[in-house]
């Protein structure tokens, strides 16, 4: 009998801290835990648990606000495209009054849960239509692919008219760096592993947004 999400994440999933934020656990997979066998028995053999790794571009918005709490402390924060809710907790650490957060596959959310749960932090799901109103929207890897950017770039664009919002990323090819103005620049592993990459924390601008990627 296959293993309900919540109990494969608890029972194969290694609660462990990052190597670049060690004040940060998070429940990931080791070899051990048949991840892709269970994806496979849960019909969703085809979805990339994106939700499972400490991607690069939460990485380096974990690191920035580290270095610079004052961005979030006492401040209601969007977390959009949550993933584990990495930069959720981080906004947590470093002050934050509030954090929404948004991921709208149901494992991702739970694993968000988890992790949110495991740190001691709270971070409230946001299911309404469009966005909620917050003091900054924090957006980690959300430029992955081309077909993602010709989504949410008009999206952030248009909430970047009334909120300040923060890009987490490592330069991949579909990120619009031309509707971006870069504040720092990190070097973080990706997917919790391996060679780091350079990413960078970068100011989405509003409106015109030119030609999406």
């Amino acid at each position: 009998m296959s293993l309900s999400p919540e109990d494969f994440i608890r029972q194969r999933f290694a609660l462990s801290p990052l190597s670049f934020r060690p004040d940060i656990s998070l429940y990931r997979p080791t070899p051990q835990s048949g991840l892709i066998g269970w994806l496979a028995a849960q019909d969703r053999a085809d979805d990339p648990p994106y939700w499972a790794y400490a991607w690069a571009g939460g990485a380096v918005l974990a690191l920035y606000l580290e270095d610079h709490p004052e961005v979030v402390a006492g401040k209601t924060v969007l977390d959009f495209g949550a993933g584990s809710g990495l930069v959720g907790i981080a906004a947590a650490r470093a002050g934050a009054a509030k954090i929404w957060a948004i991921e709208p596959d149901p494992i991702a959310h739970l694993a968000m849960m988890l992790n949110a749960k495991a740190n001691g932090v709270t971070l409230k799901s946001w299911t309404e239509p469009g966005l909620p109103e917050v003091d900054l929207i924090l957006a980690g890897d959300v430029f992955y692919d081309a077909a993602v950017a010709l989504h949410t770039l008009p999206l952030l664009a248009t909430a970047a008219e009334n909120t300040k919002i923060l890009v987490g990323d490592p330069f991949r090819r579909d990120l619009p760096l031309d509707q971006l103005d870069l504040l720092a620049e990190y070097t973080v592993p990706d997917m919790g592993g391996g060679t780091p990459v350079r990413a960078g924390v970068f100011a989405l601008r509003p409106g015109n947004i030119g030609n999406a990627p």
